[in-house]
């Protein structure tokens, strides 16, 4: 078997110390003679492993005592909705306010709007979303139940590398693509999320970091499982909750702080990413599509000058093992995802083909 750089967007690339595990542990959990999909939710085998991954996440991220950490089911899309079933109703004029940044972000404000008034507040839609809009505190609505900002936009490779401050008003930040990638100071938000399938672990479930005091404001037609009180108060099991997806993530977090935890990735990270831009900009062959100074080190998007040259660009770079570098339909050109889990090695093998393509058709 040989194994490729897979560049792919999302579900991504898992750590192959990760996915050995569960190989080996695949068809006997922990000697039981059965398989950790196989087992209930309510066992003491479970339990462990979902305790593991709390105390992981709390370390690794830094998550203070006043925060409960939730896995809900749907993955960061159905978050759309979740967000403003629990949120909107915190202020009686049910107000919502958005950064527009990309895709996800408009989609997230789409749902809001089925449940109160939708605000906002910036967008770099101008631009197709090439760059992060300044943030002006004075036009954040004061009833405003929350803002809601995409902290890193998978598609358009852009990131916030600072973030709004708010004041009263909660932040809610989806960190899809990038939560655990770098160190955060969580108490500047309400609420964080993230769909497993880019840095934790495999599609389908998400992780909601939420501050104890904002799961008092479900509005009443909240589904049960969609309600986030329901799942801070059964640890997430009301239902039989997607156990293989939270087994996974232990595992990813564990990787991850053998590693040297969020300090030592995030540094690892910036590294990888500087390979890819420094060769964009050394050069007129290739530019970037994001603006400079609003780069996602998790997202690495950018074009051929000569366009025409793309589809060889990208059948050339499949044949050598550099799985999924095409961009998406809205921003065309190519993407490199390079989350925690991709090696420096498969960055300076992307930089190594794009001299040489380069040299051959420049």
């Amino acid at each position: 078997m040989s194994r490729v750089f897979n560049f792919g967007a999302g579900p991504a690339m898992l750590p192959l110390e990760v996915m050995e595990k569960a190989q080996a542990e695949f068809l006997d959990y922990n000697g039981m003679g059965a398989s950790v999909i196989e087992i209930s939710h309510r066992s003491k085998e479970f339990d462990a492993i979902i305790n593991r991954a709390d105390e992981l996440l709390i370390e690794l991220a830094g998550i203070p005592d006043n925060y409960k950490i939730l896995y809900v089911h749907g993955g960061a899309q159905m978050q759309f909705s979740a967000i403003p079933l629990n949120l909107i109703n915190r202020l009686p004029a049910r107000k919502a306010s958005f950064v527009l940044t990309g895709s996800f972000a408009s989609k997230a404000s789409k749902e809001a709007a089925r449940y109160g008034s939708m605000l906002e507040v910036a967008s770099s839609k101008d631009q197709n979303f090439s760059y992060i809009p300044e943030f002006d505190p004075a036009k954040l609505d004061p009833e405003s139940s929350y803002l809601h900002i995409t902290s890193n936009n998978t598609l358009f490779g852009t990131r916030w590398h600072s973030f709004p401050e708010t004041g009263d008003v909660p932040l809610v930040a989806d960190m899809t693509s990038e939560l655990m990638s770098r160190k955060l100071d969580i108490n500047k938000f309400g609420v964080i999320y993230a769909g497993l399938q880019k840095n934790l672990g495999p599609s389908g479930l998400a992780v909601v970091i939420i501050r104890e005091d904002l799961l008092e404001h479900a509005l009443p037609e909240t589904p049960s499982m969609l309600n986030y009180k329901t799942y801070a108060e059964q640890h997430s099991l009301a239902n039989t909750n997607n156990t293989f997806a939270i087994y996974m993530m232990q595992l990813v977090l564990e990787w991850l702080k053998d590693q040297g935890g969020v300090d030592a990735i995030e540094q690892r990270n910036e590294e990888k990413a500087k390979l890819v831009y420094d060769c964009i900009d050394g050069t007129d062959f290739y530019y970037g599509t994001a603006q400079a100074a609003h780069r996602s080190v998790m997202n690495v998007t950018f074009n051929l000058s000569n366009e025409d040259l793309l589809a060889n660009f990208l059948s050339e770079a499949d044949k050598n093992g550099l799985y999924a570098l095409k961009g998406h339909r809205d921003v065309g050109g190519v993407r490199a995802s390079i989350y925690n889990a991709m090696p420096r090695a498969g960055c300076e093998a992307l930089v190594d083909f794009m001299k040489d393509f380069e040299k051959r058709n420049g």
